[in-house]
């Protein structure tokens, strides 16, 4: 505590932090300075003067010295022994006449008015009858600060100053949100939002007609003009000129705090609920440790299924060629009896990754005590390699460190991953980092967004990312640069690694790669000079087999270089499902049981889960759902081979593909009705609380295998609730009796991370070989999908569609010149991409990606487009990634398509 600063506010001693600015320091406090251009954790920016005090600092012969004028809390730093006043007279008149100039353009009738919690939009006004600017009008009437700053200063109702109504349209035409300008005092929140803390500078300030308002930076729409629909201008603006349009005039009845359940960042949401037990708006916290008070587009605008009317209700079960709804005695009556039929390996359990640690627990237990089978996994499981490999050569199967110390790292390496998209807040720390100076490498054949922030991008061949890797660690060894050999040399299987290094000769790794020696070298120098370097992956270009080669060359790159165990370095695995981390902490794969400790036999994996059926040695299956894994558009066909099981069970939110193929279909609670725990990417575990009261009759996914369990004769499956749950799981799994059950009330904590006294295990890497013999498929070609957020030297128009903007823009399909040749395709010709399932037209681009590779490229808006007007219950889960396909071209013959 002792460095801590000593002022005095108002005649109260306190402390604060050094650099802190005065306001700040008041608020840490628990003191309260009237403001509205300031936000916790932006720049400081003292527009609205509304903080201004008086204050004096200590000189060295005892006295104090005043400092000049009045200066803005919100701009000037504390220093020891300061003396600030915050409501002296003449501060208050001159805070009024900054109210008077800031309201006499923007509605102000009930700011004042202590009725305004009686009336409502079509109300009459009671007080007087030349009022017509009421806030009742404004969609943020009963959250607007504002307003809480106009009572605080116990403003008169009525103003000298002239009212000036801007009289300036709605702009209402763009996904997800409404801008109402006349409702702006210009505080530049927002613009400094999406600048300083997401570095997207979607929106800026704009001059219309000698007035300074809010626009859009590019275009006329927020869809070209790079925003990613975070929602963070809408939840920093202290009036309601941006506001979510879904229920923007519904009113909280009550607020919980809970965890998105749509990707494994975890972030904290406050949610809230009108008096009809709908969830109508969600807003991050922002103390919330894993996600400092960020969201995206899928935890701000993502959450309405869970109001929609189409949810599952009551149990169904098949008769004849339908389902038929029964009740819940019937339904599990009727599942027990069929699963007696089935036990050991005929019997398989797929979770969902947004289950909670309870679920996931219950499953495994229900799976291997129950039904004897060691066939457990979670539906997102797709590439077990991700963790699996981590976790043989540490010791530790997560992520080494937490999410926001990669706004400190020096150097960051990403790796196959689309993370704006995929794991959205991580990439803001990113983002921030990248902005102050720090390097980041991306491998990746895709243009995604990432890939306009690197320093260095690197696209190899198909394939061959784990030459590329190998390439930067020889580099790295033969230049001894940063090469931490006091480390290493307590490390396993150095000299193995080391000799299996011999055949990445950087000659040979460019022309396996079709990557420079040179930017090799680069890329080596700038990862292993600097002081601290993270890596993080997420192998979504790669093969399972490239996959794994290429985690472990990574996980050795981390090692070598002393990065796995630095603060601000460590490595990443980004795997998708949201409580997948949890889903293998509990148990939930088929060759860990809980706490990653090694059964007497491993089960059939998601990755298997097809072809087992197909062989005829899975017959019952029984699918926690919702997931995206079990839909038609999935590359691994999960759902058509549902139709050569004998008995399916699905757990489900929605009438979906997956129901539709099942034999009994339970309804289960969605995340918002759920009490438990998540376990996050930097293995965070926070609890899931409830906001919305029951539906129907649906039920947690883990009760519903509790009293399956007690019918099929089990005694050990009495549990009352997930509290009990969670008591056996810290019990059951050493890592979690490391966690602080106090912080995970709040916001929650990490499981012990041993790694700084593990064991390592280096592991020696193959030099790929890759097929050189001409593809002779029907698909011999690979499109490589790419997406950015803005493009602004394209070519695009906005059109309007049933009221809504849209963007229009021609396809470009960016190929080989090689592979041009031999397709007989020039540059601008019209052709087709042809794959097994889609068809894409565009303008033929020759340039320089890699032989066999297609590239498109579309806004992130176009995806935004398609999110906002889907009619699926969750779209989310609908939302097509960047995922390589196998394709032809041709060419369009005549104009023709």
């Amino acid at each position: 505590m002792s460095n801590l600063v000593n002022l005095n506010i108002d005649g109260q001693d306190i402390q604060a932090e050094p650099g802190s600015m005065i306001i700040q320091a008041a608020m840490d406090n628990g003191l309260y300075i009237p403001y509205l251009c300031y936000y916790p954790g932006m720049k400081p920016y003292g527009a609205c003067r509304m903080c201004i005090v008086q204050a004096e600092a200590p000189t060295p012969d005892g006295t104090f010295r005043p400092l000049p004028g009045n200066p803005a809390s919100c701009t000037t730093p504390i220093s020891e022994g300061m003396k600030v006043k915050t409501n002296t007279d003449n501060l208050i008149t001159l805070r009024k006449g900054i109210m008077e100039l800031l309201i006499s353009e923007h509605p102000h009738g009930c700011l004042n008015c202590h009725r305004v919690d009686l009336c409502g939009p079509t109300d009459v006004c009671l007080r007087h009858v030349t009022v017509n600017d009421r806030c009742v009008t404004c969609p943020k009437n009963d959250r607007c600060e504002l307003k809480d700053t106009v009572r605080y200063m116990e403003m008169d109702l009525t103003t000298p100053l002239t009212y000036n109504n801007r009289h300036l349209p709605l702009e209402v035409k763009d996904p997800y949100w409404d801008m109402d300008m006349n409702l702006c005092i210009v505080c530049s929140r927002c613009v400094r939002a999406c600048d300083e803390i997401r570095g997207d500078r979607a929106i800026t300030l704009k001059d219309k007609s000698g007035r300074s308002i809010i626009g859009t930076s590019m275009g006329t729409s927020l869809l070209e003009s790079g925003c990613e629909f975070c929602g963070a201008c809408i939840d920093v603006c202290p009036t309601g000129a941006l506001v979510e349009r879904s229920y923007k005039w519904d009113k909280a009845e009550s607020a919980v705090d809970s965890v998105c359940p749509h990707c494994p960042v975890g972030c904290q949401l406050s949610l809230e609920v009108n008096k009809r037990n709908k969830l109508i708006r969600s807003i991050p916290v922002r103390q919330a440790e894993a996600n400092a008070g960020m969201a995206c587009y899928k935890g701000k605008f993502g959450l309405n299924f869970t109001n929609s009317s189409a949810r599952l209700k009551k149990p169904m079960i098949r008769k004849g060629t339908a389902l038929q709804e029964v009740s819940w005695p019937e339904a599990l009556d009727f599942t027990a009896e069929k699963l007696q039929k089935y036990s050991g390996e005929e019997y398989a359990l797929i979770c969902s990754p947004r289950g909670s640690n309870e679920d996931h627990y219950i499953s495994q237990r229900f799976a291997r005590d129950v039904m004897k089978s060691p066939n457990i996994d979670t539906s997102s499981n797709s590439k077990p390699e991700l963790v699996k490999i981590l976790g043989e050569m540490t010791g530790l199967f997560g992520a080494t460190n937490k999410i926001w110390e990669l706004r400190s790292s020096n150097c960051i390496l990403l790796v196959s991953s689309n993370i704006v998209e995929d794991h959205n807040v991580m990439s803001v720390p990113i983002k921030q980092a990248v902005n102050d100076g720090t390097t980041l490498i991306v491998i990746d054949q895709r243009e995604t967004e990432m890939t306009r922030h690197a320093s260095t991008w690197l696209k190899p061949n198909i394939g061959s990312e784990t030459a590329l890797i190998g390439g930067i660690i020889r580099t790295i060894i033969d230049e001894s640069i940063g090469v931490d050999f006091e480390s290493i040399n307590k490390y396993k299987n150095f000299t193995e690694l080391r000799n299996s290094l011999w055949d990445f000769d950087l000659r040979r790794v460019s022309e396996l790669t079709g990557v420079e020696q040179e930017s090799i070298r680069t890329a080596a120098r700038q990862f292993a000079d600097a002081n601290a370097s993270a890596i993080l992956y997420a192998m979504d270009t790669l093969s399972r087999g490239a996959s794994e080669d290429c985690i472990k060359s990574l996980v050795n790159l981390s090692m070598l270089t002393g990065n796995i165990i630095k603060a601000s370095g460590g490595i990443y695995p980004l795997y998708n499902g949201a409580n997948q981390q949890g889903a293998g902490d509990m148990g939930c794969t088929p060759d860990f049981l809980p706490g990653y400790q090694t059964p007497t036999s491993t089960g059939v994996g998601i990755t298997d889960f097809s072809s087992s059926i197909q062989d005829g040695v899975l017959k019952a299956v029984h699918i926690i759902g919702p997931s995206s894994e079990f839909s038609d558009n999935h590359p691994d066909n999960l759902l058509a081979s549902l139709n050569g099981a004998e008995f399916v069970i699905a757990h489900d939110n929605f009438k979906s593909d997956l129901t539709n193929e099942a034999d009994v279909v339970f309804p289960s609670m969605t995340f918002a009705e759920k009490s438990g725990t998540y376990t996050n990417i930097e293995r965070r575990v926070q609890k899931i609380t409830p906001a919305l009261g029951p539906k129907g009759d649906e039920d947690e996914d883990w009760r519903i295998l509790c009293r399956l369990a007690q019918k099929l004769g089990s005694k050990d499956f009495d549990y009352l609730n997930d509290k009990q749950i969670f008591s056996e799981i810290l019990d059951a799994i050493p890592m979690y009796k490391s966690l602080d059950t106090d912080k995970l009330e709040k916001y929650g904590d990490i499981w012990s991370n041993k790694t700084e006294n593990g064991v390592f295990s280096l592991e020696p890497i193959s030099f790929p070989a890759l097929e050189n013999t001409k593809n002779e498929s029907e698909f011999p070609l690979t499109l490589m999908p790419g997406r950015v957020l803005h493009e602004p030297d394209r070519e695009a128009s906005i059109e309007i569609q049933e009221g809504m903007h849209t963007i229009k823009r021609d396809e470009i399909i960016e190929i080989n010149e090689s592979d041009a040749l031999d397709a007989n395709i020039r540059e601008g010709d019209q052709i087709k991409i042809i794959g097994a399932k889609f068809e894409l037209t565009g303008v033929a681009h020759l340039n320089g990606v890699g032989k066999g590779i297609v590239s498109t490229k579309t806004l992130f808006g176009s995806m935004i487009e398609k999110i906002a007007s889907s009619e699926a219950p969750d779209p989310i889960l609908e939302n097509n990634t960047l995922t390589p396909q196998p394709i032809r071209l041709e060419k369009v013959e005549d104009g023709k398509i």
